[in-house]
């Protein structure tokens, strides 16, 4: 599931509300350190919960067009027209 824009794997005896908690808490954290929460992962050992937080990718795509290196959002309209006329080859 997803809540609030982060990826959530959690023990089925947790609550809602206990998840929608440890999430709050983790990027609160997160964000403290200037990073974004990607995934956590909550598990039940015994009487603790068991957090496992993983850092958001800040990988992008970057693709040239007539020389200008920039993401496609960035591009104007005649740019990514020729983005999409571009050939897509397929490696099998």
């Amino acid at each position: 599931m997803v809540v609030n824009g982060v990826q959530v794997i959690a023990d089925p005896r947790l609550s809602r509300e206990e998840i929608n908690h440890f999430i709050a808490e983790e990027q609160q954290l997160w964000r403290s350190r200037n990073k974004r929460l990607g995934q956590i992962e909550l598990s039940i050992d015994q009487e603790e919960v068991i957090v496992k937080a993983t850092e958001k990718s800040p990988i992008r795509r970057v693709r040239r067009i007539t020389g200008y290196l920039s993401s496609i959002d960035n591009f104007n309209d005649a740019k990514v027209a020729e983005c999409s006329d571009r050939a897509k080859h397929n490696l099998q």
